[in-house]
């Protein structure tokens, strides 16, 4: 996706677009392929109920953690590095029990949490190894690891030429990650491939975005507007052939795990 330092431009920019490209109830504010329906599955997977204590990592402007806080009553934790998105995320919670805090990830909060959410972000991460494990570490035991992830072939010199803001874009084949996870001593008990409706997904906002382009580059540039259509046609490409699947998993802590020093 496009890499946006100040949020509040793109996200008043692109309500309009978004709202029209998710079917009705699927689209709470989030800035990914998830439908709302989606982000639901996954957070009961991970047993998010009242009480339980979610981070939130590279939660943008939170809307799916505004869902879940008030759907839910969990306590949540939303962590970002964009000064601009935490603005507006606090501003939409209003009285949602949630709090917000401006961090570059990983290193992870030193404490630890049932819960940690990671949604449509592991792509942006170059080592995932030292982000799985400090993720294993914040968990506690018997906690859940609940995210998104790209599955496919690293991104060759062309493809990496194509895409705008490439050094966000670092794909991983799902062997390789579950191997990450399993070393990490994080157990998958659940997931599922949501290729297809992302696809869809990436379709609509492609379309919205090109019919929506005279008011979105009138607010953020003719620029910014031409690298997130190219972004969308690549996403578009590659989910439609195959050369990018999407997963949705869960990864389990161990109760009562020791693990020794690698």
């Amino acid at each position: 996706m496009v890499r946006q330092d100040r949020r509040a431009p793109f996200v008043a920019a692109l309500q309009q677009a978004r709202t029209a490209a998710y079917p009705p109830g699927e689209y709470v504010g989030q800035e990914s392929f998830m439908r709302a329906g989606e982000i639901r599955q996954l957070v009961g997977r991970a047993r998010i109920g009242p009480g339980v204590y979610v981070l939130d990592l590279c939660c943008g402007v939170a809307g799916p953690g505004r869902m879940i806080s008030a759907e839910l009553g969990c306590q949540y934790l939303g962590l970002d590095h964009s000064a601009s998105a935490l603005v507006i995320a606090r501003d939409l919670a209003g009285d949602l029990p949630c709090r917000f805090e401006q961090a570059h990830v990983p290193p992870l909060p030193n404490q630890q949490f049932e819960v940690v959410l990671l949604l449509e972000t592991m792509l942006a991460f170059p080592d995932k190894r030292s982000l799985i494990e400090e993720v294993a570490r914040g968990l506690t035991p018997g906690g859940r690891f609940a995210f998104t992830i790209e599955d496919g072939r690293p991104l060759t010199a062309s493809e990496r030429a194509r895409m705008p803001d490439a050094d966000t874009v670092w794909l991983i084949e799902l062997a390789e990650l579950t191997a990450l996870l399993r070393e990490a001593g994080l157990t998958v008990t659940w997931q599922q491939q949501c290729s297809a409706s992302h696809h869809a997904i990436a379709t609509a906002l492609l379309r919205s975005f090109r019919t929506d382009s005279a008011h979105i580059a009138r607010q953020i540039g003719t620029k910014a507007l031409t690298e997130l259509i190219s972004a969308h046609e690549l996403w578009c490409d590659w989910l439609g052939s195959g050369r990018v699947r999407k997963f949705a998993l869960v990864a389990e802590k161990p109760l009562g795990e020791v693990r020794a020093s690698r």
